[in-house]
C-alpha cells in the first residue's frame, strides 16, 4: 500500500468536462498527502451562486472566466494550497485562470481519455447545480459523443500549454492518480535539478567575473 506523504507540490488538473478531474484529483491529493480543491465548487462558494447563474451575468465567456478566476486567486492565497491538487474547469488554462496559474509556480496537468469513456461518466445538473438523473437514448448518446469529440478538438491546443499531458484511458481513478503522481514527481525533480544547475552556473559566472 502506498502511503501518502506531505509535499509542497501544487498540481493543477484540467481536461474536458467529465474526463475525471475531480475524482482523479481527490485520489491524487490523497496519494500526495495534500489538500484538494474543486474550483467549480470554490467559484460557487465565493460568489454564492451556481456556475450557470453566474455565467448568465456576463455577455461573453471571456468576461466570465476573468471574474471566475478570482476564486482561483482566493484559493491560491490560502496557506493549505501551497501543497495541493486543484481541479480546474475545461477552460482552466485560458484567460484569468492561466494568469493566476503562471504566478503560482505550480505544475499543470491535462488529462485525456477516450470519448466513449467520457460519455459513460457524463452527468447532468440543473441551473442550481443539482444533479439530475437522466437516461440517454441511443440517439442522445450519439449526439453527446459528437459534442465530446468537438470539445476535445477545441481544447487540444489549449492543453498543449500544460506541463504534462497524461492519457488515463481505461484506468480507474486510483490507477490514473498513480500515473499522474509518477509523472508530476518526475517533472518536479527535473525542474528542481535544473534550478540547482542554473544556480551553480550563475555562481561560477560571478566568480569568474570577480577573478577577472
Amino acid at each position: 500500500m502506498i502511503q501518502p506523504r506531505a509535499t509542497s507540490i501544487r498540481v493543477f488538473l484540467t481536461g474536458v468536462g467529465c474526463v475525471g478531474k475531480t475524482t482523479v484529483g481527490r485520489e491524487l491529493a490523497q496519494l500526495l498527502g495534500v489538500s484538494f480543491f474543486d474550483l467549480d465548487h470554490e467559484i460557487e462558494r465565493l460568489f454564492d451562486t451556481s456556475i450557470e447563474r453566474l455565467q448568465n451575468n456576463f455577455l461573453t465567456i471571456h468576461s466570465y472566466r476573468n471574474e471566475a478566476a478570482k476564486a482561483l486567486v482566493h484559493v491560491l492565497s490560502k496557506p493549505e494550497s501551497r501543497g495541493s491538487v486543484i481541479a480546474l474547469p475545461p477552460s482552466g488554462l485560458m484567460g484569468g485562470y492561466l494568469r493566476a496559474i503562471k504566478k503560482s509556480g505550480g505544475i499543470t496537468v491535462a488529462l485525456n481519455d477516450k470519448p466513449e469513456n467520457i460519455l459513460a461518466r457524463i452527468r447532468f445538473y440543473d441551473i442550481d447545480s443539482n444533479l439530475i438523473a437522466r437516461d440517454l437514448t441511443a440517439e442522445e448518446k450519439r449526439l453527446y459523443l459528437r459534442e465530446i469529440k468537438k470539445d476535445i478538438t477545441y481544447f487540444r491546443k489549449t492543453y498543449e500549454r500544460a506541463h504534462l499531458r497524461i492519457d488515463i484511458s481505461d484506468l480507474d481513478a486510483r490507477q490514473a492518480a498513480r500515473s499522474v503522481r509518477q509523472a508530476v514527481e518526475a517533472f518536479d525533480r527535473s525542474r528542481r535539478e535544473q534550478g540547482k544547475s542554473e544556480q551553480v552556473d550563475g555562481e561560477h559566472l560571478l566568480q569568474g567575473r570577480s577573478q577577472g
